[in-house]
């Protein structure tokens, strides 16, 4: 199962929507077969395995790090390649949250009379897919929200500069975490000010993702997106598609994003801000599993008030930028310290001179 894991990981960054899957497929302590699940469409790391096997997979055992699936997506039932393969037993990670599946599966590998078992290194399964499991039960996407900032945890200076706080090495590390995402969203602030694309530019993980782009979302109440801003104007077949989610704007700004080959959102909220919620299951409907937030204090701010994000990812250069400058969260006041949002470190280690530090929000 461990193998079948690290099968699973070599479509990280490219088998969204889909899960990341992987499978072995052993008879007589030897390894018939073995693959990981690569791009939606394609044939998924079950059947993969089995036809490595071929015919010795009569009487053996598979070991699959998600419940086969047992409905008819782009591809045909796994489970109907198990029972025509004819496996003696089927070890699952762990149940596909999928309500097209969900038990299913299982079940019917089991009235067919094949042993099956399940929960063998189950969190290390569930943390292989926190997106897609987020996207089946919360139906939203898992969010990680990236912050790069002084160790006085300052993300700017006062009058808004702040290219670059970081190295390389650390700025290399984000490309890692766009290319694992299906989305990457930011504020009109950041658009303005830092003027940036967003894009997958690492040529390794281009070709890790199979050159699959995450879609890019801007949040823009009254679209003041400027046509011919850098995300905009990179927007191709190399660099995917955006999408500017707003609350309300002329028809005349309108009618010139859209000229520009965008795609235009309106979500109102009561505030006349846009529905930061309702963004993200209209992601979620989208198939987007994972979103990487990268924006400045205001939507980061807006984004933690909404108890949205999953994951914080935070960079720490070792600068200090002073009180003047910008903060990561801009939120109002706090009167009390019980009101301070709590975190869980997961992970921290060194990226050239600087600190990368992972957490997630402790429940109140």
């Amino acid at each position: 199962m461990a193998l079948a894991l690290q099968l699973a990981e070599q479509g990280n960054y490219s088998t969204s929507p889909n899960p990341r899957v992987g499978c072995v497929v052993v008879k007589n302590n030897q390894i018939l077969g073995q693959a990981g699940h690569l791009k939606a469409g394609q044939a998924h790391a079950e059947v993969l395995a089995l036809s490595q096997a071929g015919s010795d997979a009569q009487g053996a055992d598979v070991y699959v790090t998600l419940e086969p699936c047992n409905h008819v997506g782009r591809t045909p039932p796994c489970v109907d390649a198990l029972l025509n393969a004819g496996v003696r037993r089927v070890v699952v990670a762990m149940q596909d949250p999928n309500p097209l599946v969900a038990g299913q599966g299982i079940a019917r590998l089991q009235a067919a009379g094949i042993s099956v078992e399940l929960s063998l290194l189950a969190a290390q399964a569930q943390a292989l897919n926190p997106g897609f499991i987020s996207r089946m039960t919360r139906h939203r996407p898992y969010l990680r929200s990236k912050l790069a900032a002084s160790l006085d945890g300052r993300t700017a200076l006062s009058n808004g500069l702040s290219q670059w706080i970081t190295s390389e090495a650390a700025r290399a590390d984000v490309q890692h975490w766009r290319a694992l995402s299906c989305a990457v969203v930011t504020g009109i602030g950041t658009v303005l000010q830092d003027n940036p694309s967003l894009s997958l530019r690492s040529p390794e993980l281009i070709k890790a993702a199979l050159s699959r782009q995450p879609l890019r979302v801007i949040v823009d109440s009254t679209l003041r997106t400027p046509p011919d801003s850098q995300i905009l104007s990179a927007v191709s077949l190399q660099t995917g598609p955006v999408l500017i989610a707003y609350a309300q704007a002329s028809l005349e700004k309108q009618q010139a994003l859209q000229r520009a080959g965008l795609t235009l959102l309106a979500l109102p909220n009561n505030a006349g801000q846009v529905d930061l919620p309702a963004l993200l299951s209209h992601l979620s409907a989208l198939g987007v599993n994972e979103v990487l937030l990268e924006a400045g204090a205001a939507l980061n701010g807006a984004f933690l008030q909404a108890q949205l994000i999953d994951e914080f990812i935070f960079y720490y250069a070792a600068k200090l930028m002073g009180g003047h400058a910008q903060p990561m969260f801009a939120v109002p006041a706090l009167t009390d310290m019980a009101q301070a949002q709590s975190l869980q470190i997961t992970d921290i280690r060194q990226l050239g001179p600087d600190l990368r530090l992972r957490a997630k929000p402790v429940p109140a």
